[in-house]
């Protein structure tokens, strides 16, 4: 019996990517509202919804997803009718952070009210890199079996040599100690896989447990471990909104004490393109800081787009 044609949905722009990692890109038929990676996606139908604003500073918008999920209240809403005319074979989404995207149990309300199709649901749910990879492993074997995991496999030899090329590079140095900001208000570090990422760049993660979610970060705290290094990333901001809120850090009155202000050893990165995406371009983030931390090493060519000092205005 032949197997119908795949129709793919995305629900979540990490996955987007591994779908488009393993040549599958043809196949997608719909996507979330943040999917733009790689950039022919944006013309695809959008299956999500943010039920708040995420226009304002990092403070309203904290407020706005807390009072949602006080409430109760899941973050996103899922286009059921939309999925109903797509008529898809499958559906992804994620089970790792109900504020990052559609969690899997919208996901599963949703596709209990279809009466044209049944999708298979692929849930993916990374806390570390080993997850990423599983990630990619078992959704090419989901969506095409004994194929998806050649190509599966192919892509993960790719990105594991890339893994370990960077960590050559930055082998027998002295270790920075390294502050990666996820939100900057309030604040909160970088967990899941950042702290190994940093590791794998040379550096010595000071916040944030591998495989554990970001922890909540005071100001005190922040100055004690005093670090060499300040990585800011905010999840789900480019560049540009990035250098905007980070300028209320300048304005703290104990920013002037930290090492990392008085050397000028203070970066912003593209955290929604790169370090908040659990997919294959986690590698490029790991290239990121190998770059920031390492530069005369470690020249990968993202500073300007993926990463550039705070005092640098727009480079």
């Amino acid at each position: 019996m032949t197997q119908p044609p795949l129709r793919i949905i995305s629900l979540i722009p990490s996955a987007t990517e591994i779908v488009c990692s393993l040549g599958l890109e043809k196949f997608l038929v719909g996507r979330s509202h943040e999917c733009d990676f790689p950039p022919a996606v944006k013309a695809l139908p959008v299956c999500t919804a943010p039920k708040f604003n995420p226009e304002g500073s990092s403070g309203e918008i904290h407020q706005r997803v807390s009072d949602l999920l006080t409430s109760a209240l899941s973050v996103y809403r899922v286009d059921v009718e939309r999925l109903e005319v797509l008529q898809p074979t499958h559906i992804i989404t994620q089970a790792q952070c109900e504020v990052c995207a559609v969690s899997l149990g919208d996901v599963e309300a949703a596709v209990a009210e279809l009466t044209q199709s049944q999708p298979q649901l692929i849930s993916l749910s990374p806390n570390r890199l080993a997850d990423v990879w599983d990630d990619i492993y078992r959704t090419g074997i989901a969506l095409l079996g004994e194929a998806g995991q050649a190509q599966a496999e192919s892509v993960l030899a790719g990105l594991k040599q890339r893994v370990q090329t960077c960590r050559d590079r930055t082998t027998d140095i002295p270790s920075p100690t390294v502050a990666c900001i996820e939100w900057t208000e309030p604040l909160m570090a970088a967990g899941n896989w950042v702290p190994e990422l940093v590791v794998l760049a040379g550096g010595k993660s000071l916040f944030g447990q591998v495989g554990q979610h970001s922890p909540w970060l005071s100001w005190d705290e922040l100055v004690a471990a005093n670090p060499d290094v300040i990585v800011i990333m905010p999840c789900g901001y480019d560049l540009a909104v990035t250098r905007r809120e980070s300028a209320a850090l300048m304005a703290h009155p104990q920013w002037s004490q930290l090492k990392a202000a008085q050397t000028g050893r203070v970066y912003l990165t593209d955290g929604n393109q790169y370090f908040n995406r659990p997919g294959p371009r986690l590698v490029d983030s790991l290239e990121i800081l190998a770059e920031i931390f390492y530069p005369e090493r470690a020249g990968y060519g993202y500073r300007g787009q993926g990463w550039q000092p705070f005092n640098s205005g727009n480079d």
